[in-house]
Order: structure tokens, then sequence, then C-alpha cells
């Protein structure tokens, strides 16, 4: 699913054109067409046409800069550390390389100086270097989370997430067992939101230093298409009125915006006033421009409990969690020179 997201949103994109589709030797020799599994975009005949071929990190970096890769955490490993190798600058969806020591977990309007790292890298001298992305969930409430965490301080961070279908692959979870269900166990997801948003949220300076925030998580698949909703409880070092923050939301912006990276949302976060929102079905596309549709995180339902907030998160989980999140990665790598 993250794979065919990478092909919807490389269509017309001003900086990078297709240098080829490549998979495992069960996908090889079809085209986009056969394999063809999302259902909310129209994608070009030639886009349809396009062949797929056995990945082989030979192969790719005859043809290619970069590589965009969604592959499966014990595929990744390997084959993503061979393609940086072989000089390409990998974007990647995968965990298998996200807590490296020398490796950004980066979310351009989050910690866009972890791009840094990669110049570290032993693959960089040839061109080469990985750049990940972090879980879809941990995504989707990093941005707000960065905001609070700048203005007021982040002590403790509870969050509960209700993760989308999507966010398990196709075909993904049996349909007898999610519909009309929740399932509340998704295997190694609540550890990867508890490690990964500390290294965000923490610093670069030749090495990762961590941020020191509590943070506690709960996950559960619901039967949902696209779209995870996160509720989260937090208290912080200081205790800002509602209407303070509510505004350090609504005025957060990142290095993106300000170089108007192509799939750079114009409000990372939107605050939503609604007493029922943000829902998937109505919000999970929020951002603009166009081509930033999916890449904003909608947040609502702000409350204050004494020392503690309350709010929901909601981002879409193959755009600004998946397949959009490693674009605008590489949308900032180009723009500082790294490609």
């Amino acid at each position: 699913m993250i794979g065919q997201r990478f092909i919807q949103i490389l269509e017309d994109h001003p900086y990078f054109e297709f240098g080829g589709l490549y998979a495992s030797e069960r996908s090889a020799g079809k085209t986009l067409a056969e394999v063809l599994r999302i259902r909310d975009h129209r994608f070009r005949d030639d886009t349809l046409d396009m062949p797929i071929e056995k990945m082989e990190a030979k192969t790719v970096a005859a043809s290619s800069r970069l590589a965009f890769s969604g592959l499966p955490s014990e595929a990744a490993k390997g084959m993503e550390s061979e393609l940086a190798q072989a000089g390409l600058a990998v974007f990647s969806n995968a965990s298998s390389h996200r807590m490296s020591p020398d490796v950004p977990l980066l979310i351009p309007e989050v910690n866009h100086e972890h791009l840094d790292a990669v110049k570290d890298q032993e693959s960089f001298a040839n061109g080469g270097f990985i750049v990940t992305n972090a879980n879809c969930s941990t995504t989707g409430i990093a941005p707000p989370l960065k905001a609070l965490d700048d203005a007021f301080g982040l002590d403790i961070v509870t969050v509960t997430t209700y993760q989308a279908i999507s966010g398990a692959g196709y075909p993904g979870v049996p349909s007898l067992d999610i519909l009309g269900n929740i399932i509340p166990h998704i295997g190694g997801e609540e550890e990867k939101i508890e490690t990964e948003i500390k290294k965000m949220l923490g610093s670069w300076n030749g090495a990762f230093v961590h941020s020191e925030f509590t943070m506690l998580a709960n996950c559960a698949r619901v039967p949902v298409v696209d779209g995870h909703l996160e509720a989260m409880m937090l208290r912080m070092d200081s205790s800002p009125e509602v209407e303070e923050f509510v505004a350090a939301l609504e005025s957060f912006r990142g290095l993106p915006e300000g170089m108007s990276l192509p799939s750079a949302p114009e409000r990372p976060v939107i605050v939503m006033k609604e007493p029922d929102r943000p829902q998937p079905a109505l919000d999970a596309f929020a951002g603009e421009p166009e081509r930033a549709r999916g890449m904003a995180v909608a947040v609502g339902r702000v409350r204050r409990d004494g020392d503690w907030f309350k709010l929901f998160a909601l981002s879409h989980n193959t755009l600004r969690g998946g397949a959009g999140g490693s674009l605008l990665n590489a949308e900032l790598a180009k723009a500082k020179g790294l490609l």
C-alpha cells in the first residue's frame, strides 16, 4: 500500500521522475495495473502500464539517484543498505534502520537538523545514505507534540491509537477478525511510539540525544480504511491556559513551509473547533495545497483537566505517515543540496 502511494504522489512531481518500479519475484513481470490496490486515486494510463522489475541493487542504481522504499522490515534491512552502498539516497518507511545511531528519523517540520546525520554514514562518501520516517502513528502525534514541547515543555504524554487497517498492508487484517470489532494489539507498535518520538524530539550534535519526557502508548486496530485517530493526554512543565495551548498548535510552522517544498502543507497542524472532529471519514485528507492533501495533522477536542490536557489527533497513515512523509524528506534533502 505504501509502495502504491509512492507511485501516486510521484506522478507529475516537480522534482522527481520514475526510474523504475521494483519488487520481489512474485510481482516481477507484471504491470502496476495488475497489482493495483489503491481505490481513491485515478492513475494515468502510462503509469498503469509501467512494468515491475525484480529488485536488485545494481539494477536500481543504474537508473536512479534515489530510492523510495516501502519494503517489509525484514527485507528492508539488507536491501536498503545495499542500495545506499551502491550510491543511492534511500528514503525508507521501514523500521529496520530507524534507531541506528547515524540514521535520521525525520519529519522535516519537527527535526530537520537531524538530516545532517547522513554525512556520518559510511556510504555517504559514495553519495548514498538512508533516511527513515517514523512509524505511522508516531508521525501523527509528532508535529503537535513538537509545537507543545517548544512552547511549554513536555513532562508526561499518554496516547491511545485507533489505527486504520491500511496500516497493516494488503490484504491486511482478515475481514472476519476486524469487521464489527476492535483488536487491542498491534505487534511492536507501542514500543515504536514510545522510543521513536524521543529520538525525533531530541537533538543531533554529532550524536543523537533523546528527549527525556515520559511516553506511554496503547494501540488498537479498528475497522477504518485510512486515517489513524489518536487520543492524547499530556502534562507539561508549565501549565498554559487552553487558549495558549491552542495558539501554540495553530501557529506551529516548520522549515518545509518556509522553503515552499511541494509536499509541505501550508499548516502542518490544523485545529478543529467542532465537538465531534477530527474524523477519519472527513479529515484524513487534511492539508493544502492539492499536492499536500493528507499531509496535515488534524487536532480537535482540546480540553483541560487540572494540570492535564486532553485532545485527539488524526493523520493519514499511508500519506503523512507513509509515502508522503518520505517524499517530503527527499524534497528537503534536495533543497539542502544532498542529492
